[in-house]
């Protein structure tokens, strides 16, 4: 009977050895504090998980663990490392540096990636991927309950020195991720940063149970927002966006949203997911300067904006802070 089956035993093994590889060939690195298990998946320029054009390439989470409920999950069909999508967790992007002065087949520069070419003259886009002329330097130093990325780029106008540290607190559910920013460049930094949030809760779909809760009450813009309503998607009530279906697969929520104001009470988001009790709190020792909420079938993403100007020689600094805990359950 075993020598009957040798052919599909043999199968079976090849598929789980190619799936190991497949899981272990990225560079990686996990923490913990004991309460909190998050994983990373390291900067690298020929066998990095994402090198894609438009996200920071520090931070990218494909698993964080607490309390038996998991945060991060890949929410994508098709893996490309130089597609925009590769991302998972709480990723940052900037806007890019120098792109509108940039001639066709000069370069700009994006933080966190490097310094990209302008193939052609027509505006940015940040679902685009853009040749890299340079990585920079990457440099990664870990610690059981911490991991620290820089990022060094020296270009003939906009040079500098990006630091972002996450760190897991000891004894408590919370997830500090600070970064500095140093301008050593001849020209004033000038952009202007984002958190995607990209959790996907105990690998729920996006639908009724998810709630994101908001310190003001949220207005969508009118111009370009989508999915919005009473009876479509999603609809805004009190100080919350509620869901009222699963999205279609080419299906999205999307808007600009107003209503918060220049101070550091308003950047408070919770997002909670009463189909299993996951829930996570957002905030930043910055304010907001803008609002976007995006979401499809698989994940959604409140992306909070934070504005910068670094004179050379000058260094900004800013934090978020991701605090998990348990919510109620409702069916």
């Amino acid at each position: 009977m075993i020598k009957k089956n040798l052919p599909l035993i043999f199968s079976v093994l090849v598929v789980l050895l190619i799936s190991a590889t497949v899981q272990t060939e990225f560079p990686q690195a996990d923490i913990s504090n004991g309460i909190i298990h998050a994983r990373f998946y390291l900067p690298d320029t020929g066998k990095g998980y994402y090198r894609g054009t438009r996200f920071d390439w520090s931070g990218n989470m494909p698993d964080l663990e607490y309390k038996g409920h998991t945060y991060c999950a890949q929410w994508f069909d098709n893996y490309n490392p130089i597609t925009h999508d590769a991302i998972m967790g709480p990723v940052e992007s900037f806007a890019p540096l120098g792109y509108e002065e940039a001639r066709p087949g000069g370069h700009f520069v994006q933080v966190g990636v490097g310094i990209l070419s302008k193939p052609q003259d027509e505006k940015y886009s940040a679902f685009k991927y853009y040749p890299i002329l340079n990585a920079g330097t990457w440099k990664v130093k870990t610690k059981p309950a911490g991991i620290e990325f820089m990022h060094s780029l020296q270009d003939s106008l906009y040079s500098y020195e990006y630091k972002k540290t996450e760190t897991l607190i000891k004894g408590k559910p919370i997830l500090e991720i600070t970064h500095s920013l140093e301008n050593k460049g001849q020209r004033t930094i000038e952009t202007n940063v984002y958190n995607h949030n990209l959790f996907v809760m105990d690998k729920q779909p996006t639908g009724p149970g998810f709630v994101v809760i908001f310190p003001f009450s949220p207005t969508p813009e009118a111009e370009g927002q989508r999915g919005f309503g009473s009876t479509d998607i999603a609809t805004i009530k009190d100080k919350q966006i509620v869901f009222n279906r699963e999205p279609g697969k080419k299906e999205s929520v999307y808007s600009i949203m107003q209503g918060y104001g220049n101070n550091l009470k308003d950047y408070d988001i919770k997002i909670e997911n009463h189909q299993t009790g996951a829930a996570v709190r957002i905030t930043s020792d910055q304010p907001l300067s803008k609002l976007v909420f995006w979401g499809s079938s698989r994940i959604f993403s409140p992306e909070p904006y934070i504005q910068i100007s670094i004179h050379p020689g000058e260094t900004f600094k800013w934090k978020i802070t991701y605090e998990f805990y348990t919510c109620s359950i409702t069916h």
